[in-house]
């Protein structure tokens, strides 16, 4: 499998192409990555250096991946974080590029706006701007809760009126939608659930809900559900595998006391799932 991972990147700790690159490589995926920024470290610091890419310089890129005759053989275009409104027309011309290279090709989106505890953290055209066009034009989004919320112009809390909402969004285009923080009323305490929809059905697996944030965890669940997804076909299966490795490597970085993912000490969780969460059909 070969996936084209057009991310931001940075030099010390893991998101965007620095979180998502290595756990697909440990599963035997050949990545390409692109990168929209190239910062010494992610933003929750506060401060940070290095260059956002200019969208012109990130073409030219993804141009010169074309030259190789590579596009092909790509499988997946992987895209996270947005860090302007130039990028979303780079990322939907590879898009169109590769899919015309290769049919079978799909497009998975991230849609990063923020979460329900710290609200919008994008550049204020960005929301509106993956609602309306690039969403669309995506086989797979994961969305966290708030996320989802956003996009369809719901509130979903409780399992049915979230899975109404991923109903909305999968008529936008998208066939599959995995809602990466479900947190519902009913749920038990002390946990969090994640959820998956395609054609074939609806699945939702529970984890204990670890007491951090862990800047990144998300960018290694869009990328490690699309890879299990593309390969497996079923989305049960997906996600079974990816919550136990994201589960694993949050515990280990929980335990180390470290702020940064602790993405390489993880890869074993990669490579073997231990598949200790259950997954139940839910529709």
């Amino acid at each position: 499998m070969k996936i084209l991972s057009i991310q931001s990147a940075v030099a010390y700790g893991h998101v965007g192409n620095s979180a998502a690159v290595f756990p697909l490589q440990r599963i035997g995926v050949e990545v390409l990555p692109v990168y929209t920024v190239n910062f010494s470290n992610h933003t929750g610091y506060g401060v940070w250096r290095g260059p956002l890419i200019d969208p012109a310089d990130v073409r030219e890129v993804l141009a010169g991946v074309e030259d190789r005759g590579v596009f092909p053989e790509i499988d997946v275009v992987l895209s996270g974080y947005q860090g302007g409104e130039g990028i979303a027309d780079v990322i939907l011309d590879a898009v169109a590029r590769v899919k015309a290279a290769n049919p079978n090709a799909v497009y998975a989106c991230d849609p990063v706006m923020g979460n329900a505890k710290s609200g919008c953290f994008v550049a204020p055209a960005i929301p509106d701007l993956l609602r309306d066009r690039v969403v669309p034009a995506a086989d797979i989004v994961t969305p966290n809760q708030f996320e989802l919320g956003y996009l369809t112009r719901t509130e979903p809390d409780t399992l049915e009126s979230t899975l109404a909402s991923v109903d909305l969004v999968r008529e936008t285009g998208p066939r599959t939608v995995l809602v990466t923080s479900v947190e519902r009323p009913d749920r038990e305490e002390g946990t969090i659930e994640m959820l998956a929809v395609d054609d074939a059905g609806a699945w939702i697996v529970q984890t204990p809900l670890l007491p951090m944030k862990a800047n990144g965890s998300g960018d290694v669940t869009a990328a490690l559900f699309t890879a299990h997804y593309r390969e497996t076909g079923d989305a049960g299966v997906a996600l079974a595998r990816t919550t136990s490795s994201v589960f694993d490597l949050l515990s280990l970085t929980h335990e180390s006391g470290e702020r940064e993912l602790q993405l390489v000490e993880a890869q074993e969780f990669y490579a073997h799932p231990r598949l200790q969460f259950e997954v139940r059909q839910v529709r």
